[in-house]
């Protein structure tokens, strides 16, 4: 990036929404209110919108949702409504340069119907999303010449893994001539799995006997009661997760060579085991090797995905700038660090 773009982003931030209030969405604003370039102005959940062209207040906004259960309850610039994404988008207009769409993919279309809101708008910008399905994904590589007609530049598969391990995966590949597998394990710990409902409930879909409607359905009283069997533990094995779509589509290896699992803790803040990657393959020499990648422990889920997110909502805003539009995931583009 140069001096004059750099300059540019200080004295105009990157005006910035959020779908989803949960713990990721939450977390998001918090991870915003210290930046320079980017400016937290619009955000949505279930039953209501806030839009404040000055910039929210997080700790404001926590406090309202935490007591009344909906952004639409603030004194100034809440707005209460069933239909809070499409009145959010109407209201806030191109004064929102980009959205995080922390919102559950669930059902496993949901989140091909928001980009679908979004391009019947007529709004322009840049949308990224922090999806895990192969599936999904495969939802919006079909709407990808509607989003380029439509002038959105939309980058999925942004958070953790996906996100954050494609992109060093992509990196990592760079040493070796043929990549023999890729192999993601994580570990999260939650103290709470309240707080983050959608993303527990998107996990407990991957676990045998399980799918997304019958994850979907279930009552917290149920999600309780399983996870009281499994001593809070959710243990996740070759996971459809597109990581493996993503890193096919990039012509790093075919998708069967990538698996994705590991293991979440709901009860324990403390990771039950350290989020790594390992990417094994042969050189141009002929030599077999493997490239590891291991996160620290004390970065937390939401620190790994809400991170990457806006790091490449930024790189987003650079593509959109130039024109490009269209549908790009994490093991393409290189994320931009957020000041």
């Amino acid at each position: 990036m140069n001096t004059e773009q750099t300059t540019d982003l200080i004295n105009k931030p990157i005006r910035v929404g959020v779908l989803g209030y949960g713990g990721l969405g939450q977390a998001a604003a918090r991870l915003l209110a210290p930046k320079r370039e980017m400016l937290w102005i619009a955000a949505a959940d279930q039953k209501g919108y806030a839009y404040a062209p000055e910039g929210l207040n997080s700790k404001q906004c926590e406090a309202i949702y935490k007591s009344r259960g909906s952004l639409g309850y603030l004194e100034s610039g809440g707005s209460s409504s069933d239909r809070s994404i499409a009145e959010l988008i109407a209201k806030a207009g191109n004064n929102v340069d980009g959205y995080f769409l922390a919102l559950p993919n669930l059902p496993n279309t949901f989140m091909a119907s928001v980009a679908k809101q979004f391009i019947e708008s007529g709004w322009q910008g840049v949308l990224v999303d922090a999806i895990k399905r192969t599936s999904a994904v495969e939802q919006l590589l079909a709407m990808k010449d509607e989003l380029q007609a439509a002038g959105i530049t939309y980058m999925t598969g942004c958070g953790a893994t996906p996100g954050l391990l494609t992109a060093a995966a992509a990196l990592a590949a760079q040493s070796y001539a043929e990549i023999h597998s890729v192999n993601i394990t994580f570990g999260v710990g939650i103290a709470n799995w309240e707080a983050y409902r959608a993303t527990i409930r998107e996990d407990i879909a991957h676990l045998p006997g399980y799918d997304v409607a019958k994850a979907q359905a279930m009552t917290d009283a149920e999600v309780e009661a399983l996870l009281d069997t499994t001593d809070g533990l959710l243990k996740l094995e070759n996971m459809e997760h597109a990581d493996d779509i993503m890193l096919e589509l990039a012509g790093i290896c075919p998708r069967d060579r990538v698996k994705v699992g590991g293991v979440v803790d709901t009860r324990n803040p403390k990771k039950p085991l350290s989020t790594n990657l390992q990417i094994t393959g042969r050189t141009f020499e002929g030599k077999i090797s493997t490239h590891t990648f291991t996160l620290g422990d004390e970065t937390s889920m939401a620190a790994n995905v809400c991170g990457p997110a806006f790091g490449y909502l930024k790189a987003g805003v650079m593509l959109h700038k130039k024109g490009l539009h269209g549908l790009f995931t994490s093991a393409e583009i290189m994320p931009q660090f957020v000041r």
